[in-house]
């Protein structure tokens, strides 16, 4: 009996979760070396909504990422992993992402004028270098955190969450999160996968 209440409730979790995927909303992460912040990144991506992180990993080995720290955070998180920036920028192009890095200069914007109902990759690099030159070439636009301290300069994991946050409460004002955001095919497919967890 409570194995049945326990599926159920899980079939029903799986399924408002998928209701509630932003597809239009992506993260990249482009060699951060600490697993500990990619672990924590990816949980806040799972719990805003986020269906896909790229992994744009020209320097640094993918961090080996435990499931203590993560969560399994990325079980429910597609990670697309990207060989060359030619191959990343054909891929976001391909699917209309906005490629939104998050780098201070002065010509950027601050993270709250960026449009994030419409297709955004948001992009977070190395914890010691930032954002690659070569990455900031694809790069349609870059955004800062505002900062008001000494320090002009928050870990990569904390500037992923404000920065997420910020996306989640304009989506949900706007009601991002009561209309299915993905379609019928990949629901169904995704939803077939997570069963199976």
């Amino acid at each position: 009996m409570n194995l049945t209440i326990r599926t159920e409730e899980r079939i029903n979790r799986i399924r408002t979760v998928l209701n509630q995927k932003q597809p239009h909303l992506t993260v990249v992460l482009e060699n951060i070396h600490d697993p500990h912040n990619v672990s924590a990144i990816l949980r806040t991506c799972d719990a805003v909504g986020v269906l896909e992180v790229h992994l744009l990993y020209t320097s640094e080995e993918f961090p080996e990422i435990s499931k203590a720290s993560s969560v399994s955070a990325n079980k429910w998180i597609k990670l697309i992993k990207h060989s060359s920036y030619d191959e990343f920028k054909n891929y976001m192009k391909s699917k209309g992402f906005l490629i939104a890095a998050s780098h201070l200069d002065k010509f950027s914007c601050t993270h709250d004028q960026l449009d994030y109902t419409k297709p955004i990759a948001l992009v977070f690099g190395n914890e010691h270098r930032g954002v690659s030159d070569e990455l900031l070439k694809l790069c349609d636009v870059t955004f800062k955190i505002p900062m008001h301290g000494m320090i002009q300069s928050l870990n990569v994991s904390v500037a992923a969450a404000v920065t997420l946050y910020y996306a989640e409460n304009i989506l949900r004002k706007k009601g991002f999160y009561d209309i299915r955001q993905i379609d019928e095919n990949t629901f169904n497919t995704l939803f077939n996968e997570w069963l199976k967890k």
